[in-house]
Order: structure tokens, then C-alpha cells, then sequence
């Protein structure tokens, strides 16, 4: 047993994917719960004997963050193992405290606590609730979903309380975290088709529940160095592996000379005081934070329901303000719990490369919509303004959103290089001799 400043760590050897243990186990998502602080003890057991056995059975590492907000009711858990492993481990946890409970009488029950990222929830829930309905009807059990309001920018998960016997709760569990894997393995596939040319990732503060907010301290209090863990990819030493990057903080080459792009983002005409902030304060902190200049435009009519914000610098500033604004907007409740945050986003394209996003008969603008799970729209009575650009629209959640804007950029690319290479071959007629 080796006792961290700030969490205490059980496992198996090889049981993350080390020498001995599964490959590229450090990719899956981990379960991670709530438990009472009055149970933990009887979880690890005298001596660790009790949590030793746990990990020995499921071939899991268990992290017991006890020393985690000092005094508070609830410890999380956060278990790394298979998908069958989590579970096991999450069953015998709750078998322990159920007999803890039953033999000291201290509460009648006690209830599973799953928590998830924030933006993995609205997907748990389904449209209308209806997954979430669905798992309650299948597994006999009560869910509740913590609120919005409870979220900060330093703790993006909320809490999944499952009510029920221990095996309907087993059950449920499964159910859930299938629902939260698929979320979390989506977001990765969407994170690795982006293409962002000079983007260092792991300078990016995407780990915080996926919504670009800087992260200072761990998900519910702060961690040691030595835990290393991201919310999204588990241990951050497996960043670097996962998307090909450096895990140094400096910016390339690429970054510094990045070509300036302009993003045309609108956000509810309700939201744009939270955006602004008091005397300006936010958004000034928005672009010092991202590296872009933001502007948000007039509105054209006073009852706009939505307002044009004008994005202005290179990849990295772009991803880094519109996954704050997303962020900024979810935390300040302008989507409900049941929704995801979908916004439309404006890029200009030459009018000349129109055609390639949308391809054939469509083909290519159905590829990038059934690519990055967006929705991409390329009007086609649109005038090209004085620079001979045309207007691409792109509505979806924020990866999906950031996705579809890098592939038709790459696009456009390919069409500028072809024409510079046409341009190269066509010979310049010779001036008429006298």
C-alpha cells in the first residue's frame, strides 16, 4: 500500500496496462464514485486487507482520494480496470458498505454514486430522458442526476445517484457507464480526426470536462503531482501516446507563425452579459486566456435571439475561445441539464473551394456531417462578398463543432494549393517584340 499526499493508490501490478497488464488499458474511462467517508475505512480494510483483495480479484487499481476535502460526508473512488473489472470492484465495494451499514446501523441505505463529466450527461440522459428512462425501467432502480448549479470551472462532474437493491444498482452501472464509455470514446475519435495544424494538445485545458476551461486543482480538490489524472484519459502520462505531442508546455514553430483565422460564433442574446462579464472583465480574461481577439458584434435587430461573437487568431487561440465560450455557457445554465450545448459557428470560404465541401451530389458535405457528428450547411443563393468568399455553416457540439471547422479548412488548403500549382504551370505569355 503506498500512501500519496493526497490519495492513497491499491492495485495490481500490470493492472493499468503496465508490463504485465492489458495494452492500452490506460485509454479506457474509469469509474469513478462517491462513497460515505464513515465506510471508507471498512473498504480498505485492516491493514489494506480488504481493498487488497478487491484489486487481487478484478485485476483494478482503486484510488481512495480520503484526504480530499477535509471533513466532507462523501470520498470518491476512482477505480481503472476493464469494463468487467470496474464492475466486479464496484460490486464488492457496495457489498461491504451495505453490510457496514446493515451491522452499524448508521443509514437505512445506501445508494450507488456514479459521477461523470458534465458533458458526457446530456447524452447519458438521451433525447426527451428517454436512455435514462430506459435504464431505470430495465434495471428496477431510481436515478437522479445532481444539478447544473453544482458544477464550478474546477468540477465539472456531476453526481449519478442510483437507488435500488445491490444487484439492480450493479446493473444500472453497467447500463450507465456503457452510455458514458461510448460519450468519452467519441470524443476521443473526434479529438483524434481533428487535424490542428501546430496545436501542442496537452497545452490545452480540454481535460477539465472537455470545455477548455484552465484546470487548477483535481476534480474535487486538488491532486498531487504524482496522481497525474485526467478526467477525460485517465493518467496524463498516456497524452503524449494518445495524440502524438509533446507533453512540454512550450509552443512549436507552427503555433507562433499559424495563419490568423476568423470564426463567426453565435451564442444566446441572453448569454452575452455572462460573456462580457462586469466592466468588460471576462472577456478581456476570454482573449488574454485563448490568444484571440473577440468581438461581439451589434446586433442587427433588437429582438435577435442570438448574437454574432467574431473570433479572431490561430487554430489553438480558436479552440481554446470557443471551448470556453461553450463552457461559460453551460456552466451559466443557458442549456438545460437535458440538452448538449450546440451552437453555429460562420466560417468565410473562397468561393471557389464551395464546391469541394460540398462535393458531388453532396457526397462530400455528408461525409463530414456523418465524420464529426456536426451539421454542415453550405447555402446555396449566397452572393460571394469583396474578397470572393462565401459563408459555410457549422452547427454542433463543441468537438463536433471543432472537427468540421479543421477538415473544411484542410479543404479549402488543398484547393489553394492546386491552384498555386496551376498558376506555376500555365506559362506567362511573352511580351510582344517591337
Amino acid at each position: 500500500m503506498r500512501t500519496g499526499s493526497w490519495q492513497q493508490e491499491f492495485g495490481q501490478p500490470g493492472a493499468m496496462g503496465g508490463p504485465q497488464g492489458p495494452r492500452h488499458r490506460q485509454q479506457e474511462l474509469p469509474l469513478r464514485i462517491l462513497v460515505p467517508t464513515q465506510f471508507v475505512g471498512a473498504i480498505i480494510g485492516k491493514e489494506g486487507l480488504t481493498i487488497k483483495n478487491i484489486t487481487k480479484q478484478t485485476q483494478s487499481k482503486v484510488d481512495i482520494h480520503r484526504k480530499e476535502n477535509t471533513g466532507a460526508n462523501e470520498k470518491s473512488i476512482t477505480i481503472h480496470s476493464s469494463k468487467e473489472g470496474c464492475s466486479q470492484a464496484c460490486r464488492m465495494i457496495l457489498e461491504i458498505m451495505e453490510k457496514e451499514a446493515n451491522d452499524t446501523k448508521i443509514v437505512e441505505e445506501v445508494p450507488l454514486k456514479i459521477l461523470a463529466l458534465n458533458s458526457f450527461v446530456g447524452r447519458l440522459i438521451g433525447k426527451e430522458g428517454r436512455n435514462l428512462k430506459k435504464i431505470e425501467q430495465d434495471t428496477g432502480t431510481k436515478i437522479i442526476i445532481s444539478s447544473l448549479q453544482d458544477l464550478t470551472i474546477y468540477n465539472q462532474e456531476r453526481t449519478i445517484t442510483v437507488r435500488g437493491g445491490v444487484e439492480e444498482c450493479c446493473n444500472a452501472e453497467v447500463e450507465i457507464m456503457k452510455k458514458l464509455r461510448e460519450a468519452h470514446e467519441n470524443d476521443v475519435a473526434l479529438l483524434n480526426q481533428t487535424n490542428m495544424p501546430g496545436i501542442n494538445m496537452s497545452t490545452l485545458g480540454i481535460f477539465s470536462g472537455l470545455s477548455a476551461l484552465p484546470p487548477a486543482s483535481g476534480l474535487r480538490g486538488p491532486l498531487s503531482a504524482s496522481a497525474n489524472y485526467s478526467p477525460l484519459l485517465g493518467p496524463t502520462s498516456v497524452l503524449g501516446s494518445m495524440y502524438g505531442v509533446p507533453s512540454s508546455g512550450a509552443l512549436s514553430h507552427q503555433q507562433t507563425t499559424a495563419e490568423q483565422e476568423v470564426v463567426y460564433l453565435f451564442v444566446p442574446t441572453p448569454a452575452v452579459g455572462a460573456l462580457i462579464g462586469k466592466k468588460g472583465q471576462h472577456i478581456r480574461e476570454l482573449a488574454h486566456y485563448a490568444g484571440a481577439s473577440i468581438k461581439i458584434a451589434a446586433p442587427d435587430n433588437p429582438d435577435d435571439p442570438d448574437r454574432m461573437v467574431i473570433i479572431t487568431g490561430p487554430p489553438e487561440a480558436q479552440f481554446k475561445a470557443q471551448g470556453r465560450i461553450y463552457g461559460k455557457l453551460k456552466e451559466e445554465n443557458f442549456f438545460t441539464a437535458k440538452e448538449e450545448a450546440k451552437l453555429e459557428a460562420h466560417i468565410k470560404v473562397p468561393f471557389t473551394a464551395a464546391g469541394r465541401v460540398i462535393g458531388k451530389g453532396g457526397k462530400t458535405v455528408n461525409e463530414l456531417q456523418n465524420l464529426t457528428s456536426a451539421e454542415v450547411i453550405v447555402p446555396r443563393d449566397q452572393t460571394a462578398d469583396e474578397n470572393d468568399e462565401v459563408f459555410v455553416k457549422i452547427i454542433g457540439h463543441f468537438f463536433a463543432s471543432q472537427s468540421a471547422q479543421r477538415k473544411i479548412r484542410e479543404i479549402v488548403q488543398q484547393v489553394k494549393q492546386q491552384e498555386r500549382k496551376y498558376q506555376q504551370m500555365v506559362p506567362t505569355p511573352s511580351e510582344p517584340s517591337n
